[in-house]
């Protein structure tokens, strides 16, 4: 049986986004064809006001979907249909701009540890234009089990199956069929989660340290794996890892901004409903 191994490892770039909020951008802008159906992922994480309380005041998006998972924090939620949310610690926000929505997302708090991932995730043609969508998942209704190895896996979405377990997370999409895990890892570890063949699969190290197919992962880097076969993740030390896995949509992918369409017409498009007014309607 083939085993993952690892095609690329990088880090992310300091860059701020809002109104000045201060992140990690792990992947996103050029060459998104490689992490497809993923377009995206920040990391946010700051005990310094100064760098997140602006936060993002009311904006556009269209044709994707905005994931975000709050680990340490409170975030406020308001968009143009009247959905109002608060992210705390643990929860997970899942909106799905589609056809267009216009939001805010504001700090509840103005000291203390903001930090967390926000990830944007491709719909397919067919979708981009369909009706937007909002869900807020408190920490109690996100999927946790834990493993004989001692490994806590926090399900956000898709189905994780590992030592005879099969367990759905709190989401679960069509066409992308996104798998996005938390996975605590103590010291000693092992663990071989199930990821379906073809699909593209990233791992996030923000604590410690991982080896994949003896080559380490280490904190703070991201790792592009093969699409075939088994993977398994060891780690001695202790870690924690975003596992980041989905199905490619393989349509052209045109950004401009918060707009991700299949063409540069369907991106003029959407400035000028944005400029018209009539991007929400």
């Amino acid at each position: 049986m083939p085993i993952r191994e690892i095609l690329a490892i990088s880090t992310g770039r300091a860059t701020s986004d809002g109104a000045g909020v201060s992140l990690t951008r792990l992947f996103g802008g050029a060459t998104p064809e490689r992490f497809d159906p993923f377009l995206m992922l920040d990391e946010f994480g700051s005990d310094n006001p100064d760098e997140y309380i602006a936060g993002f005041p009311p904006h556009p998006h269209r044709g994707f979907e905005t994931i975000t998972y709050m680990i340490e924090g409170r975030m406020r939620h308001e968009d143009h249909l009247g959905n109002v949310g608060l992210l705390e610690s643990g929860g997970v926000q899942w909106m799905t701009a589609a056809r267009g929505v216009v939001h805010s997302e504001m700090p509840q708090q103005e000291r203390g540890v903001m930090r967390g991932f926000q990830l944007w995730l491709n719909l397919p043609a067919k979708s981009k234009m369909s009706d937007p969508d909002y869900r807020d998942f408190a920490p109690a209704e996100i999927p946790h089990v834990r493993l004989s190895s001692g490994v806590e896996a926090v399900i956000i979405a898709g189905r994780f199956q590992a030592e005879g377990i099969e367990q759905p997370g709190a989401v679960q999409r069509p066409d992308t069929d996104p798998q996005l895990f938390d996975l605590h890892m103590p010291a000693g570890a092992r663990i071989s989660p199930r990821i379906a063949d073809g699909h593209r699969l990233m791992l996030y190290v923000f604590e410690g340290e991982i080896s994949v197919a003896g080559q380490s992962i280490a904190r703070n880097q991201l790792a592009r794996l093969s699409e075939q076969g088994e993977l398994e993740l060891t780690t001695g030390q202790g870690a924690r890892v975003l596992l980041l896995a989905g199905h490619p949509i393989g349509e052209p992918i045109v950004q401009y901004g918060p707009f991700v369409m299949n063409s540069r017409e369907e991106i003029e498009q959407a400035l000028r409903d944005f400029r018209d007014g009539i991007l929400t309607e």
